[in-house]
């Protein structure tokens, strides 16, 4: 008789967590540009999935469109953007310009008026 072993529970979650990241939808993500001012519609009609990685970081995957294409934004929550785009989406705005200043750990975005 094989002896059958004990599987953490870890591991179950683990692989739970595989099939909700990829449950977002799969469209082009937006790229900003340095120096260069973007339009953007965001779409609030539903709450906005989120993706973390091993080491913590937890991103935001927010739906956008930019130039007539739909694509997703994947923005960390702790950027203090987001927390200003989420006051603004429930004051009602949807379209934003954004600039993005810097890049890689530099990475800084301004929402232009």
């Amino acid at each position: 008789m094989a002896e059958q072993k004990q599987v953490p529970e870890w591991l179950d979650t683990e692989l739970e967590s595989f099939v909700k990241a990829s449950e977002f939808e799969k469209v082009p993500s937006l790229i900003l540009e340095e120096n260069k001012v973007t339009e953007i519609e965001i779409d609030f009609s539903e709450k906005f999935q989120r993706w973390s990685r091993p080491d913590g970081t937890t991103k935001a995957i927010i739906p956008v469109v930019h130039e007539g294409i739909k694509k997703n934004w994947w923005l960390t929550v702790r950027n203090p953007i987001y927390k200003d785009i989420v006051k603004l989406g429930k004051e009602g705005q949807k379209k934003f310009k954004i600039m993005q200043t810097g890049n890689k750990a530099n990475t800084r975005y301004v929402i232009v008026k």
